[in-house]
């Protein structure tokens, strides 16, 4: 009898140490389920915010050698939420010489640095050296409108996911339709192009100052005669005819990037700078702002034409010799920061205004690129992808 009860407390004691195993083991799990959550949150987190909207505040890019333009226009790509959005879902490069060359690799490796860091700016070494690769000449003065161009088309090249090279469009791409009607018979042409920046002048045909923002859009969609040698070949005459061209607003993406010609270039190759006072407003309909004939969108379009302003690339001193810093409005603090390449200050609204330019300010900041967001994002234009080959 002894012996059976002896049995029986040694096939107790198995069952209890497998209990409390298991109930360890369950623990274990569920800590580790937990930790995976949180870091699951950690990354949803990081996905939604920006740069400057982590716990490490804004974060400065150091100057690698006249790279003032370049740092700039970062500041201004990895501020903007949705495209930040984009770029963490992007397809990592299989191997090193691959991942070195990638420029939106690169620039998400650029974005974790700034976030992760506590220092108040980063070195932006090897994404200048992977631009390099691909032809940015580094140590040399950009032009910043140029230079965006480069950046865009480079990024979008280089994403492999179809659906992430349609969000990028979608969220930068602009759509117009450019009309031409012969004068002289009913002959048209309606064609409709895509661009990433509206290319606004700040003269007129006269060259008389537009006095506003506001001028400067109604000047550009503004009706034109092709006269003289500027005639265009009509099919339907079968000579050249005078033609009058429209261009007519079609699409606005979320992101729209205003270009103001401030460097005006001359017969006798010498360019120079306008510097003279130019106001943009903060906030901007371009429904309010443009006549029904300069509109090719129907209402439910229009409707979302109401943008803030999120960003202003500004550029001080003439056009042989300048530098350029970026004004950025955080999407989430709703403040304004100005981005000097490793210096990096929260400023304000009339700080903003001293872009607007002066023209007995030599070496005086004036906005050349006016970055607008979107106040109510919409459903994507379905016809943008038939004119994005035209980029």
């Amino acid at each position: 009898m002894g012996q059976n009860s002896g049995h029986q407390e040694r096939g107790k004691k198995p069952e209890l140490a497998l209990s409390e195993t298991m109930e360890a083991e369950a623990e274990v799990q569920s800590n580790k389920d937990e930790a995976k959550e949180l870091k699951a949150k950690e990354r949803r987190l990081t996905s939604v915010f920006g740069v400057a909207d982590l716990k490490n505040g804004a974060i400065g890019l150091y100057n690698l050698g006249q790279s003032c333009c370049l740092n700039s226009l970062l500041q201004v790509f990895l501020m903007n939420l949705h495209f930040t959005g984009i770029l963490r879902r992007i397809t990592v490069p299989p191997c090193a010489a691959q991942r070195s060359s990638n420029v939106p690799y690169q620039m998400l490796l650029l974005l974790e640095e700034m976030q992760r860091g506590k220092r108040k700016a980063v070195r932006p070494t090897e994404l200048a050296c992977c631009l390099s690769a691909h032809r940015v000449e580094l140590f040399v003065q950009h032009d910043a409108a140029q230079l965006f161009l480069r950046l865009w088309n480079l990024i979008k090249k280089q994403m492999k996911k179809l659906e992430l090279v349609e969000e990028l469009s979608d969220l930068y791409t602009i759509c117009i339709q450019e009309h031409l009607a012969c004068q002289n018979c009913s002959f048209e042409i309606k064609n409709n192009s895509c661009m990433l920046t509206l290319p606004l002048p700040v003269l007129d045909s006269n060259s008389h100052r537009l006095k506003t923002l506001e001028d400067c859009l109604q000047y550009f969609f503004h009706p034109e005669e092709l006269t003289g040698q500027n005639m265009c070949f009509c099919q339907q005459c079968g000579m050249k005819t005078p033609f009058l061209k429209r261009m007519k607003l079609v699409y606005l993406p979320q992101t729209l990037t205003i270009h103001l010609k401030r460097f005006c270039f001359e017969k006798s190759s010498y360019t120079h700078k306008l510097s003279h006072y130019l106001p943009f407003p903060r906030d901007l309909d371009f429904s309010g702002v443009l006549t029904e004939n300069q509109c090719q969108a129907d209402d439910k379009e229009k409707a979302t034409w109401q943008y803030g302003l999120f960003a202003v690339v500004a550029h001080s001193g003439s056009a042989s010799c300048g530098h350029y810093c970026a004004y950025i409005q955080s999407l989430t603090e709703c403040k304004w920061y100005c981005f000097n390449d490793s210096q990096v200050c929260q400023v304000s609204w009339d700080d903003v205004k001293c872009t607007y330019g002066h023209s007995n300010l030599h070496w005086g900041e004036t906005a050349y690129l006016l970055i607008y967001m979107k106040k109510h994002p919409q459903q994507p234009y379905p016809g943008l992808s038939e004119c994005l080959g035209k980029l």
